[in-house]
């Protein structure tokens, strides 16, 4: 088994993983449930939810992206 795997480090590493989704979700409850002008004030959470979780998916895009290109210069040919 991986020592990196499991402990500390990996618990924070998956509840930093759920905090944007869990963000989106919680700012989407609450914006059912108010109504009126303080709908607005979940605004902020739904955006910066948003915000990181576009960054996420962009960054492993990145990473993916220098992953193969390092592997495929490597490559003998």
């Amino acid at each position: 088994m991986d020592p990196a795997a499991t402990g500390p480090r990996a618990s924070r590493a998956a509840l930093l993983a759920l905090a944007s989704p869990l963000l989106i979700l919680l700012a989407l409850l609450g914006l059912l449930h108010r109504t009126g002008s303080s709908r607005w004030e979940v605004l902020p959470a739904l955006l910066i939810g948003a915000g990181l979780l576009l960054t996420s998916i962009s960054r492993r895009r990145y990473r993916r992206r220098e992953m193969l290109r390092s592997l495929r210069q490597q490559r003998p040919g």
